[in-house]
């Protein structure tokens, strides 16, 4: 008999409970929710591989000098905003902001419209990229052979880990990275679910001890206040 992973089997009897539920509170076929008796498995902690400064600059030199020109700025865009695959890929130049370096998605995994700031050197590169922009289509990261559709970037991908000699690397571990640089350099678990676009702190409960250097700072900080009539 084939197993399923924690997560699945927690997934699955979330949607047994709602099922059972409406059963009990619109249709009254039974009186209790059998699947609340039952015991969720204990889910793994999420994966939070993300690149230090040289596997970053190794797999940026691997991007640019790859032959697909899209794949150095969809990277680029990856690491400075954190955003998914399917949002990168997805972008229309309607949605890109140069002048106030903002991208709006309206594409998201949540179904809510979310900005992404635009700035510094992820700025320069789509400023670069869109000089060679194609007219006829709306899509920022096109098909060559079907513009109405976006580009496939996996083979790319490949080619660039390989290149970079980067092990164990996802594409979604880019915005591993990004959470990752955001929480070391002192952004907050609310902060960082923002920019994320998670709708709750327990996506991004994984980068809590990067920023563990900061909180510490903010505590002693806090504690000099509080405490400084009785150093004088």
């Amino acid at each position: 008999m084939k197993t399923r992973a924690p997560a699945t089997v927690v997934r699955y009897l979330a949607a047994l409970s709602h099922l059972f539920t409406i059963a009990v509170s619109e249709w009254e076929w039974i009186d209790a929710n059998p699947v609340l008796k039952v015991r969720r498995p204990k889910e793994p902690r999420g994966r939070a591989r993300f690149l230090d400064q040289t596997e970053i600059m190794l797999l940026l030199n691997a991007c640019r000098e790859s032959e697909h020109t899209f794949l150095y700025p969809i990277v680029v865009l990856a690491l400075s905003t954190g955003m998914r695959q399917g949002e990168i890929l997805n972008l229309r130049w309607s949605d890109v902001d140069l002048r106030h370096n903002k991208i709006t998605l309206y594409q998201t995994k949540n179904d809510e419209v979310r900005v992404v700031p635009l700035t510094r050197q992820a700025k320069l590169v789509v400023e670069e990229y869109a000089k060679s922009r194609r007219l006829d289509t709306s899509l920022v990261f096109p098909s060559d052979r079907k513009p109405s559709v976006p580009v496939q970037v996996r083979k790319a991908w490949v080619v660039a880990l390989e290149t970079a000699k980067l092990d164990d690397f996802r594409f979604h571990d880019l915005r591993h990275t990004c959470a990752s640089y955001l929480a070391m350099g002192g952004a907050t678990l609310v902060e960082i679910s923002e920019v994320l676009g998670h709708k709750t702190l327990a996506m991004v409960k994984r980068y809590a001890h990067l920023s563990e250097p900061h909180t510490a700072i903010v505590v002693e900080r806090m504690n000099r206040e509080m405490f400084s009539s009785l150093t004088r």
